[in-house]
């Protein structure tokens, strides 16, 4: 039960922080509230075999895979970066590492056994990462007795990065690795580790203490609300992907943090009202997963947005309220209407994501409010056709931050522009809509003088700025093109969408079809 802030911290008694690891329950009590579970891993708990490399979640050395409890009562495994994953938020779940996975009697794991065969480890300090990725990926296809395709195996390894090896060899072990004889004595029993997990659960808030900070774990949204609401300034804690850095590269002091990951209410996916409800606390690869469903334009930014580890631990509820400028899923919520529902105490407010966002990372949260969930509308049935894309320009197609990342919602009845919405990330202080240039959309037949005046009026709406990722100059024509990209895609006659995505042009796509895409 919720303990008020108001009441002295030296009275609330702190709970140690309880964890499956290594074939039993951990404890562990005094450690910073900030210690990283890489930390915990290589200096207290001596497992060295997780690496540390770029110390931000970027390079995979540090891969671990999280168990935690399903609402079918099932364990679902998931990689996530150890870097940046406080200590305290492994309290209830089950942590695997590389040195988990060598069998009782000595051998070595199938995934390791495959890493072997195809000669996918050089100097070796990226292997204990990619044989962890594949590890959560063999545990996801093995109960289904099902192969995962090369292009799965990718995506699961977008978070791994190898400078030696190359990754040939490492797809081959994930490929190999579902054709060898499964463990004779597996010591990660899902269903054992699931009757551990059920017994580390807490039906109250945890709360654990070191060093005068507090980290709060709330069960419910109305403990949730009421600590945030006693105290506005607590950082509000979701998969720290971002706050994580704050910590290990700019070296700062957080406070009392507040944990959203352990709130059920904060952590459902529901339709209601012609829309879909995200609560705050789902993950970025669960709510990118349904958003998809509804809007499967969105499946390559959802494979585009970092990596699987990454997407697996931080939140689309926490890359809203970062109102970072270059969160890539603003951009293509704010173009299908999505609102926000933010929560104070006991109340509730709604309003639309584009007028969240007022400068530079300031939101028009008051103190003591937070998001508590996001509402993004279905498609409406309509007697014309609603044209919905998005894009990123960023230097690597994988795993990296977008220079432009745009998104485009038009609808068109009877060849003429009825509704326009277009949003960009990259191009302001925050993510912005494109006013001026829908302006020159709204009413105007859907062709190429149109498109054409429309990538003009994009000057009057952004004036972006010169970085290390894009210059002014390559930004603002880099958005115009993709305005024009959009039109050529959804005009009569338009290429199918295979023939201008360059990926599947040049992976046997018919010679003429791939000239045209890219004259196009």
């Amino acid at each position: 039960m919720f303990v008020p802030i108001t009441q002295k911290r030296e009275t609330m008694e702190t709970q140690p922080i309880r964890f499956f690891h290594r074939g039993q329950v951990r404890e562990v009590s005094g450690a910073p509230i900030t210690r990283t579970v890489l930390q915990y891993l290589r200096e207290d708990a001596r497992c060295t075999g997780t690496k540390e490399g770029c110390a931000e979640g970027d390079c995979g050395a540090c891969t671990v895979v999280l168990g935690e409890l399903g609402d079918d009562g099932e364990v679902a495994f998931k990689a996530v970066n150890a870097c940046i994953q406080f200590l305290p938020t492994l309290d209830g779940k089950a942590l695997i590492t590389v040195e988990d996975l060598r069998q009782a009697d000595g051998a070595l794991h199938p995934v390791q056994e495959a890493m072997v065969e195809c000669h996918g480890s050089q100097c070796g300090f990226c292997t204990p990462g990619f044989v962890m990725s594949l590890w959560a990926l063999y545990q996801r296809h093995v109960p289904a007795g099902d192969k995962p395709s090369r292009q799965t195996i990718c995506d699961a390894l977008t978070g791994n990065l190898c400078r030696c090896t190359g990754y040939r060899p490492i797809i081959e072990a994930g490929q190999r690795m579902m054709s060898l004889p499964a463990p004779k004595t597996d010591r990660l029993d899902p269903r054992a580790i699931a009757d551990t997990l059920r017994a580390l659960r807490r039906d109250e808030t945890f709360h654990y203490s070191a060093d005068g900070q507090h980290f709060h774990a709330p069960r419910t949204a109305t403990d949730f609300a009421a600590i945030k609401a006693a105290e506005p300034g607590i950082r509000i804690l979701a998969g720290s992907t971002d706050v994580g850095l704050w910590v290990t590269k700019q070296f700062r002091e957080l406070g009392n943090l507040l944990y959203v990951g352990q709130v059920d209410e904060l952590r459902g996916i529901a339709q209601r009202d012609g829309a879909i409800e995200i609560g705050a606390a789902v993950s970025l690869e669960r709510a990118y997963a349904a958003l998809n469903e509804a809007h499967p334009e969105l499946e390559e930014m959802w494979k585009r947005f970092a990596s699987l580890p990454i997407r697996n631990a931080g939140t689309l509820g926490g890359n809203i309220a970062n109102g970072s400028p270059i969160g890539d899923s603003m951009p293509a919520l704010i173009a299908l209407g999505a609102e926000v529902v933010l929560r104070h105490g006991d109340n509730k407010r709604t309003l639309p994501l584009e007028d969240l966002y007022l400068a530079y990372q300031k939101t028009a949260m008051a103190p003591g409010e937070f998001v508590a969930a996001l509402r993004v509308p279905l498609k409406a049935a309509q007697g014309g056709r609603q044209h919905f894309r998005t894009y990123k320009l960023s230097k690597r197609f994988d795993e990296d931050i977008s220079a432009v990342c745009a998104a485009f919602s038009v609808g068109v009845e009877d060849g003429t522009v009825r509704e326009a919405r277009i949003a960009f990330g990259g191009m302001a202080a925050t993510p912005k809509r494109a006013s001026h240039a829908e302006a020159a959309l709204l009413g105007k037949p859907w062709d190429e003088t149109t498109a054409t005046a429309a990538m003009r009026a994009l000057a009057d709406d952004y004036q972006p700025l010169t970085d290390m990722r894009a210059t002014a100059a390559y930004r603002m024509r880099g958005a115009a093109n993709l305005l024009y990209r959009f039109w050529l895609e959804t005009r009569d006659g338009a290429l199918p969408a295979a023939a201008v995505n360059v990926r599947a042009a040049g992976a046997g796509e018919p010679a003429a079809t791939a000239a045209t895409a890219t004259v196009a």
